[in-house]
């Protein structure tokens, strides 16, 4: 069965909001992802940091070892963009950059133990308040939730996303 309902056209029935609706609902995205990021932006202030250098530290968490290349990937920024953010991660202790075994052009990225303990509280932080308004939403709307998201992405950022949950980490 198709997770969005029974029927192929679901959506469908959705087609009469009007740009209001729509307005409102931009507004809400707005001011949810600025909740989203307030806690970390704080921790991260008191260190010179910004939303780029957490985006690093998170995926480099989700994905010990992965390379600059996938990385690149994953934020879909420009390789002087993370460039800078890396140097400043590296040279402040919290991230490891190592040669690839097999090709020596590659660089692994792998959090130190300082890094992990950053990452770990930043995500700590999300996770609270996603905790709190997904059990103040109840299931069906964190479903649904999770299917608007989805279906906002574009082709390459929901490639990047399946690959991501793919890995079960």
């Amino acid at each position: 069965m198709d997770r969005r309902g029974s029927s192929s056209h679901s959506g469908e029935a959705l087609l009469f909001l009007t740009d209001e609706q729509l307005r409102q609902g931009i507004e809400a995205m707005f001011f949810a992802y600025r909740g989203f990021t307030a806690d970390p932006d704080r921790i991260l202030s008191d260190l010179a940091y910004g939303r780029a250098h957490h985006r690093a530290l998170h995926f480099i968490g989700r994905a010990p070892g992965t390379t600059v290349n996938n990385l690149l990937n994953i934020l879909g920024v420009t390789k002087q963009s993370l460039n800078r953010v890396l140097r400043t991660l590296i040279a402040d202790g919290l991230v490891q950059s190592a040669v690839g075994r097999q090709d020596k052009r590659e660089r692994h990225l792998n959090l130190t133990q300082e890094g992990r303990t950053l990452e770990q509280t930043l995500s700590d932080a999300q996770r609270a308040r996603m905790r709190a308004a997904y059990r103040d939403a109840g299931p069906d709307a964190v479903a649904g939730f999770r299917t608007v998201l989805e279906a906002m992405m574009d082709g390459e950022m929901r490639n990047s996303y399946n690959r991501l949950k793919d890995t079960g980490t």
